[in-house]
């Protein structure tokens, strides 16, 4: 029988887990999500954001003149 492989962090957030994250509200995320700078994962109705997509938005934001 196979065990489950344990995740140590989710590998996707809700917006409300993002914006938790990023000390920003809820209405920020659903605003960089329409504008195409955060990109979403849906899954049926769910919408849910990537940690890899989450850390590439810090990224850029890092660099000068690449702020949201």
């Amino acid at each position: 029988m196979n065990a489950p492989i344990p995740v140590a962090e989710p590998l996707l957030y809700t917006r409300r887990q993002v914006a938790a994250m990023l000390n920003l509200c809820e209405k920020s995320i659903w605003q960089l999500s329409r504008d195409g700078k955060l990109p979403i994962v849906r899954i049926g109705r769910a919408v849910r954001h990537s940690r890899d997509d989450v850390l590439a938005l810090i990224e850029k934001a890092r660099r000068p003149g690449g702020g949201t």
